[in-house]
């Protein structure tokens, strides 16, 4: 007998309650086999793929792509014993399709509610084996409209008013605006319907109130969609799912996986850490001279040399100077928690939104490893994979602002987080340099902080520590 297993949505990571359905890789009466990927969600924080935990013929998809559904809500349904279905005389089993793909989770097949799906098209075998279902009710006919002059007339439930002799009584004005309908020929009822245009929403200006081509040309020109009020698919991907309005001025877009987390996120941590900003004017030349003579160094030709480079590793040697800014507030057990390692956080914009995947253990890193680490962190943030491990326990970050051309700004905490680092553009300004003004290398820094874990003076420290490295790198060396 056949053997149905519902594969319910499992939990990705780090308790989240939900997920959309990207992508299936497999179709109903598709064969799969056990840790094949059948597929593709996007959770809050990153995209994943779900294998199956079992081998046999896919029956159902239970819920289509583009769906959001909670942790648990089954999504498919395998026949885990296909051959042992009875035989159908009515007419002879499908063929099964070639193996595409897979599920995750066990489940069973039970007579609770079904969530709407695609419905099986695999074979007929299979579907003979499912119990009998009551036969669906078939929808009432559609009401016939009725022809006015042009038009067609409202649907009305109501009837006119006779007169004692039986005729039909003069209607009212407000029964006549109930029931008006725009007069229009039949070449222009067909040039609105290829437009997209309700022939009601347009204003006549033909002879006797009749709807003209004009008058639909200009209503669809009203309704198109306006340069600064709508954007390309493939600058703002993340419009796709978004709907129009009907004059093209806006674009509504459900928000839900990484902007929804982003949001809930920044809302609790500016509502709950009370946050203090210090900020640095800095003169950088020497880095960026650092910087150049590393980009020519063999020893670094197989890596990416960057301004933040020095940021990252200046940042990480005044933690080491100030441990007590690598803490968090376990509002909970109202405790401080004092991180022992350094989890180095880098915002990242992507098109799915704004990430912060940390570097591991990032203390434990020479220069030339931090560089491959920041490198590879950037190129997974960008195609999308940040996994939620990779997001999680973070002990500080760094925004690189400065790469959008802005000079400083008041970074929000990254939740369980006591400080952020916005690092600004770096430009080229006069300075006053050994008591004479020169053209030097500037840039400014701001470092947000919890004050519930860092008061003035320490914020004030650590980050002139930044600011001392990045002067002048050859501190790092004593420091380090």
């Amino acid at each position: 007998m056949p053997t149905y297993q519902q594969f319910p949505l499992p939990d990705a990571g780090e308790g989240l309650t939900e997920a959309e359905i990207v992508a299936w890789h497999v179709a109903v009466g598709d064969t799969v086999e056990v840790n094949q990927t059948i597929v593709e969600i996007e959770t809050a924080k990153s995209l994943v793929d779900l294998p199956s935990p079992w081998a046999g013929v896919v029956t159902q998809l239970l819920v289509q792509p583009g769906q959001t559904v909670d942790v648990g809500t089954p999504i498919i349904e395998v026949d885990t014993d296909p051959t042992g279905a009875a035989p159908v005389e009515e007419a002879p089993p499908s063929p099964v399709a070639a193996p595409k793909g897979g599920a995750i989770e066990h489940g069973h097949r039970g007579g609770g509610n079904r969530h709407a799906g695609v419905e099986p098209g695999g074979s007929d075998e299979i579907e003979a084996a499912r119990p009998a279902r009551a036969p669906e009710k078939e929808p009432e006919p559609a009401r016939e409209a009725v022809l006015v002059g042009y038009g067609l007339a409202e649907t009305s439930t109501t009837r006119r008013d006779r007169t004692p002799d039986g005729t039909p009584a003069a209607a009212t004005p407000s029964q006549r605006e109930a029931t008006r309908h725009a007069l229009a020929k039949p070449p222009v009822r067909k040039l609105a319907r290829e437009l997209g245009v309700d022939l009601d929403s347009v204003s006549p200006t033909g002879p006797g109130g009749i709807v003209t081509r004009e008058d639909v040309l200009g209503r669809a020109a009203q309704a198109e969609a306006r340069t600064l009020a709508t954007y390309p698919g493939d600058d703002a991907p993340w419009l796709a799912s978004g709907t129009v309005s009907s004059d093209g001025r806006q674009t509504r877009v459900p928000v839900k996986s990484v902007r929804k987390r982003t949001a809930e996120a920044m809302v609790t941590s500016a509502f709950t850490a009370p946050h203090v900003t210090v900020f640095h004017t800095v003169d950088v030349t020497k880095t960026m001279k650092l910087v150049e003579r590393l980009r020519a160094d063999r020893e670094f030709s197989d890596v990416r040399v960057t301004p933040l480079l020095i940021a990252a590793k200046a940042l990480m040697l005044a933690v080491r100077r100030h441990p007590d800014v690598n803490a968090s507030w376990d509002d909970a057990s109202q405790e401080i928690v004092y991180k022992h390692y350094i989890n180095l956080g880098i915002a990242a914009s992507t098109p799915r939104g704004l990430v912060v995947p940390n570097i591991k253990d990032a203390h434990r890193l020479g220069l030339k490893e931090l560089a491959t680490a920041l490198a590879e962190l950037t190129a997974t943030a960008r195609s999308g994979r940040t996994t939620p491990a990779d997001m999680s326990d973070g002990t500080i970050t760094i925004t690189n602002v400065g790469v959008f051309g802005i000079d400083t700004g008041t970074p929000i905490l990254n939740p369980g987080e006591a400080a952020i680092l916005a690092f600004g553009a770096i430009r080229e300004q006069p300075w006053v340099h050994k008591g004479k003004i020169k053209i030097r290398h500037v840039t400014q820094l701001a470092l947000s902080v919890d004050h519930r874990l860092v008061d003035g003076a320490l914020g004030s420290q650590v980050l002139a520590d930044v600011a001392r490295v990045l002067h002048d790198p050859s501190h790092g060396l004593v420091w380090g």
